[in-house]
């Protein structure tokens, strides 16, 4: 099996270009560049009410880079409605490598101890490319979406891109885009083209702006503590 370069993949995502495979076993992997594009506003994450009063309640832990091959080979194991999956050998390790280098990060959900929900995906100036994301129990998945999103929000960054549009995505505010809008977008998120020149250049983006936000000793606009449910639904916003 041949090893995909992780640098030849950093390349691949700054003009919007991603790797799949055609099963778990697959030996290869192929380039995809998608016509239509999914894209999650961050500010039109859709916060249904249930939603945040499933945050608000604790339910779950949430951390990041705790896990981040858990969360990985979660989204790779077969399920009942997904007999198979992208992600083989090559595609697993490349995204361990570019974890390890600080380019891929990962949002777990726990319940009593056990990894329950969760996502990854990889970023890349004032982009978040996000991968896959799988549930073991009732609204993980979404949550662990939602988490990042103020994640995001938080870090200063401009772009999630969640490749392909689902129903599931949709319900939560992604939208559908064509390449060239998309391709505008990214530049901008990536600091280059005249859309970024336009607005005076993009300022670099931190995935864990969030952790200090909530760390002791900050401001008092800040939270004392873990971070809480409470502060991600204030990041959110308004409730649907």
């Amino acid at each position: 099996m041949s090893m995909l370069d992780p640098d030849l993949l950093l390349r691949a995502y700054s003009v919007g270009v991603f790797p799949m495979a055609d099963g778990r076993a697959a030996p290869e992997i192929f380039w995809v560049e998608p016509k239509k594009r999914g894209v999650l506003p961050l500010d039109g994450f859709r916060l249904s009410r249930s939603l945040a009063k499933t945050i608000r309640s604790e339910r779950f832990t949430v951390t990041a880079d705790r896990d981040f091959a858990g969360v990985v080979a979660h989204c790779a194991e077969a399920t009942a409605d997904r007999p198979d999956t992208w992600i083989n050998g090559q595609i697993e390790a490349a995204y361990a490598d570019l974890h390890r280098r600080g380019h891929a990060h990962s949002i777990e959900c726990w319940q009593h101890g056990e990894l329950v929900g969760g996502l990854y995906g990889v970023k890349l100036g004032a982009a978040f490319f996000g991968e896959s994301m799988f549930s073991r129990t009732r609204d993980a998945s979404k949550v662990a979406l939602a988490w990042l999103v103020a994640r995001l929000k938080a870090g200063g960054f401009r772009l999630l891109d969640c490749q392909f549009i689902t129903e599931h995505l949709a319900s939560l505010g992604a939208v559908e885009i064509g390449r060239q809008d998309y391709v505008a977008l990214l530049d901008s998120a990536l600091g280059v083209g005249p859309s970024s020149a336009a607005e005076g250049g993009v300022g670099p983006a931190d995935f864990f702006a969030l952790d200090r936000l909530a760390a002791p000793g900050d401001t008092a606009e800040t939270v004392s503590g873990p971070i809480s449910g409470w502060r991600i639904t204030q990041l959110l916003g308004q409730t649907s």
